[in-house]
């Protein structure tokens, strides 16, 4: 699951990257926003219900 995350990470750095430098595709620059934000999201609260679930020793 952490190498899926990297990757997204990685799609949405480099999407914003080629929307920030090309004149134009500033939409890129927005899809690798809310891309970063949703990945972030998803693997914090993943690792929080993560954390929920364990026993009480």
């Amino acid at each position: 699951m952490l190498s899926l995350f990297l990757v997204l990470l990685l799609v949405a750095v480099a999407l914003g990257i080629i929307g920030a430098a090309a004149d134009g595709l500033g939409y890129l620059l927005a899809i690798g926003i809310v891309l970063f934000v949703a990945d972030v999201t998803f693997f914090a609260l993943r690792g929080f219900r993560r954390a929920r679930r364990r026993p009480v020793r």
